[in-house]
């Protein structure tokens, strides 16, 4: 059975609001977007909010370093400002960028705006996390949770993940679409290419497109959400490319690192690394949540990929 996201009731959500931020929201309406988290807008003394809901128990818990660490390198990104648990579920709340999802603008302001949002990758990149350690997911204290990037891939591919997400994960192979071969023939990829991505350490957006990406038309206006971590930062720009193809991306960026003067050694093969590494969690939450399509089309790149 596909994944659904948790419901809540118009109560439920007055509550945590009132318990937070006390009496006057107006105008609580849901929003589209987000796989795994319920998102509703609201106003309150004239400015707009958001608040988003979850049953995974700490999905948000490192977003308030998130926020300060890339409003500190001038990334536009919310402010948190209420985080907690009502009822089993987790719930954050934000102030709300201004601008309509980056999705719902056309392909010409899209690929218009690209040189912009190459650049706020870089300035993602280059996010000072001097102060941090590890890799992988970033933790409430800042700190990634494993010790090398091996670790992480290792982990994130491991049969037990007990009490996340993907707790019982392999139950998929038998139940949908996701095909035992496919994926460990990738992961087998992946492995070989964990080299080249292991030496380099920066910030990641982790779900870098333009469904958590605003725009008023004319320039980016916000950065949203994300599956935060610490690792190559090759590869937001995977995900960016296999979301956005008709945007060249890849061209935009280099021509951006030239002018830039910054040199990025082994590209190619951290490239790879990059979307075998995106590609392989998404073959496998494409078939939890019952996108086929999806599951079909990443398959196949990943499968063709030239190495």
């Amino acid at each position: 059975m596909a994944y659904e996201k948790p419901e809540l009731t118009m109560s439920e959500i007055e509550k945590v609001l009132w318990n937070h931020l006390g009496q006057g929201a107006a105008e609580i309406t849901p929003l589209s977007g987000g796989n795994i988290s319920n998102v509703f807008s609201f106003i309150l003394e004239g400015k707009d909010y958001v608040v988003k809901f979850s049953d995974l128990e700490r999905a948000y818990e490192t977003e308030q370093f998130v926020s300060n660490l890339l409003l500190d390198q001038g990334i536009p990104f919310p402010k948190c400002l209420g985080l907690g648990r009502t009822n089993q579920l987790t719930y954050l709340i934000m102030e709300r960028m201004e601008g309509r999802n980056l999705s719902d603008c056309t392909a010409e302001e899209q690929t218009r705006l690209m040189p912009e949002i190459i650049g706020i990758l870089t300035r993602m990149a280059e996010a000072d996390i001097g102060g941090t350690n590890g890799y992988g997911w970033i933790g409430p204290d800042g700190n990634g949770s494993y010790s090398s990037w091996k670790d992480f891939v290792i982990a994130v591919n491991a049969e037990d993940q007990t009490g996340t997400f993907w707790e019982n994960w392999h139950e998929l192979f038998r139940t949908s679409c996701l095909e035992r071969d496919v994926y460990e023939e990738i992961y087998s990829r992946l492995m070989t290419y964990v080299p080249y991505n292991e030496s380099n350490r920066s910030f990641i957006h982790g779900d870098f497109q333009q469904w958590n990406m605003l725009s008023n038309g004319t320039r980016i206006t916000g950065i949203i959400d994300g599956n935060c971590m610490y690792g190559d930062s090759l590869i937001d720009l995977a995900v960016l490319n296999k979301h956005m193809p008709w945007c060249d991306v890849i061209n935009t960026y280099q021509n951006y690192q030239k002018k830039a003067r910054i040199v990025t050694p082994n590209f190619e093969e951290r490239l790879i690394g990059a979307y075998y590494f995106k590609g392989l969690d998404g073959l496998r939450f494409y078939a939890k949540m019952g996108w086929t399509e999806a599951y079909q089309d990443t398959r196949h790149f990943l499968l063709n990929l030239k190495v």
